[in-house]
């Protein structure tokens, strides 16, 4: 708790200096040295008796960032480093980008303690740094804009440039690995890395579990859409209409709401996944729903921060889809592949007799040759 309250105090005082700095709410045209991408504002050690399986010596760090419409924003994190001495030029470095967790500060893994775990242990034995961002809004002020995969992939991205600068032993060679919501976030991380960070050594990316094609369902949606055969997806929608309600106002999100959906919503903000999905995971899409959600600017903003980039992959991706997956279902990620195969893109796609989380792991074997092949 005393580290918690010490990262929010950071937090705190950088907004305000920010903010007299500035005279006034922080606008991208207006940056400042103080909000360059990467900057670090505050940082702690992780207490010894505290430090997750694996973990030799890690750090919380809160930085700043791009998040919705191009504007500076704050985001916290952690860097956990493997056991034993540094090779040559530093650890190699991968940036995990995590599932759903929920959009509240309460739902951040910085806060819940719930920074690693057997996948990520798998990677610091194989002699990786690991940075793990919590994304925008995720234990910083605001609501987490979720999947916003602009927003999702500065945090990743500048995670590490954030890391660097709190831990010299970290190398600028990178991987970006994410499972879900965290797939979703690398393959935009993936599109624009090299051009983003240019200083930084980008090797390639690892998405699993990977959400695409939401967009195209949205013109579908209404008070009459039917129940889907899948876990979340009720929640997973009620999340992503929470973010789009906050980073964009203008589109008025609560009018295409039912008064049970805008209660929903209500709720979701402080509710993290799993109280979420026990809370209303038995309702339906369409109840939450009075109209479809169609008009330009709704399209436009749905498509911005939702539609995965089939195009600016330049270093080597895996992508790896459970054929069993009923969160992210297999029909999505084939049509995804498709689009990435008509649009010339280089990458490497594999599937697996597993569900949602069990891909990850199954794809283990897979992942760790193509991370080191990735690194050579």
């Amino acid at each position: 708790m005393r580290a918690l309250l010490g990262r929010l105090a950071g937090i705190t005082i950088a907004l305000v200096l920010g903010l007299s700095l500035l005279g006034g709410p922080v606008r991208a045209s207006a940056q400042t040295a103080l909000e360059t991408p990467g900057t670090v504002v505050d940082s702690s050690p992780m207490p010894s008796g505290a430090l997750p399986e694996g973990v030799a010596a890690g750090s919380y760090v809160t930085y700043w960032t791009t998040g919705p419409r191009d504007q500076p924003a704050l985001s916290t994190g952690a860097v956990l480093l493997p056991p034993g001495d540094p090779p040559p030029g530093g650890w190699p470095v991968v940036s995990w980008a995590h599932g759903v967790v929920g959009v509240a500060d309460a739902c951040a893994p910085t806060v819940t303690g719930q920074i690693s775990g057997p996948y990520l242990e798998s990677w610091l034995r194989e002699g990786y740094a690991i940075v793990a961002t919590d994304y925008v809004g995720l234990g910083t002020p605001g609501i987490h804009p979720y999947l916003d995969g602009p927003s999702e992939a500065h945090s990743v991205i500048d995670m590490v440039r954030a890391g660097r600068a709190v831990t010299p032993s970290l190398s600028d060679r990178w991987v970006a690995l994410g499972q879900s919501q965290g797939g979703h976030a690398v393959m935009f991380a993936a599109s624009i890395a090299t051009r983003y960070a240019p200083e930084l050594d980008f090797r390639g990316t690892v998405a699993t579990g990977v959400p695409s094609n939401l967009e195209k369902l949205a013109p579908l949606t209404g008070p009459d859409f039917p129940a889907l055969p899948l876990t979340g997806s009720t929640v997973f929608i009620g999340y992503g209409l929470v973010g789009l309600r906050a980073a964009h106002p203008e589109l008025d999100v609560d009018s295409y709401l039912s008064p049970l959906g805008r209660d929903v919503l209500d709720q979701l903000e402080s509710l993290c996944y799993e109280d979420a999905q026990a809370e209303f995971g038995n309702l339906t899409i369409g109840q939450l729903l009075s109209r479809p959600l169609t008009g330009p600017a709704m399209q436009a903003a749905l498509q911005h921060s939702l539609a995965v980039p089939v195009t600016g992959y330049d270093r080597p991706l895996f992508i790896g889809q459970g054929l069993f997956d009923d969160v992210v279902p297999a029909g999505f990620t084939f049509a995804l592949v498709s689009e990435l195969t008509a649009a010339g893109q280089n990458f490497v796609f594999r599937t697996y007799p597993e569900g949602h989380l069990g891909t990850m792991r199954a794809a283990l074997p897979d992942t760790t040759e193509f991370v080191r092949a990735a690194f050579q």
